[in-house]
């Protein structure tokens, strides 16, 4: 998982270098910066805890605090199921998962404007990835972010989790924008 990292993280700043002048000309430690801010501003209208629970037992619920899930502070959880014990995930397993994803940069007065994704409409494609197996592009496309809750929690978990960028989709990586995810997994049903 950490060359994983190492290697998008390197592959997102090549990218964010040269595809730096699309971007109002704004250079790459400005897009970081302005990525922080939007992150920061996000995260201040909430409770934040710096570390998990060592018993892993989380605070739910919609009230609940976000808890940084990595030292670089890309990553912040919220718990609001916290699923079924037991119900954990292996390597390699099939996930599926629906969400909505809210773009950070429009938070404004405590409220999102809109969000995209395939959480409310059930006509749209069923998402999946095979955790922690990067090999696959079907798993890297969604960027490693969104699998970090299930190293915590059981598969049928729900959570809301801030993604940095270097975290995010693969395909949007350049771009530097931090995401909201309300995310719901669950296994395939046979």
């Amino acid at each position: 998982m950490k060359i994983y990292n190492i290697i998008s993280s390197a592959i997102a700043v090549v990218i964010a270098i040269c595809m730096s002048s699309c971007n109002d000309g704004k250079t790459y430690a400005e897009l970081l910066e302005s990525e922080d801010h939007y992150v920061n501003n996000f995260l201040a209208d909430n409770i934040v805890f710096n570390d998990i629970p060592a018993d892993t037992v989380f605070v739910c619920g919609k009230d609940a605090p976000y808890y940084r899930l990595d030292e670089e502070g890309e990553l912040y959880m919220q718990v609001i199921d916290p699923g079924t014990p037991g119900n954990r995930v292996k390597n390699d397993d099939l996930i599926y998962f629906r969400y909505t994803r809210y773009n950070l940069a429009f938070y404004k007065d405590g409220e999102f404007q809109y969000g995209g994704g395939n959480e409310d409409d059930m006509s749209l494609r069923n998402t999946s990835f095979r955790y922690n197996n990067y090999s696959l592009e079907s798993s890297l496309q969604w960027g490693s972010g969104i699998q970090r809750p299930l190293a915590f929690l059981p598969v049928d978990c729900q959570v809301n989790i801030v993604v940095k960028s270097q975290y995010g989709f693969t395909s949007e990586m350049a771009e530097v924008v931090p995401y909201l995810f309300k995310i719901r997994y669950y296994r395939p049903q046979i």
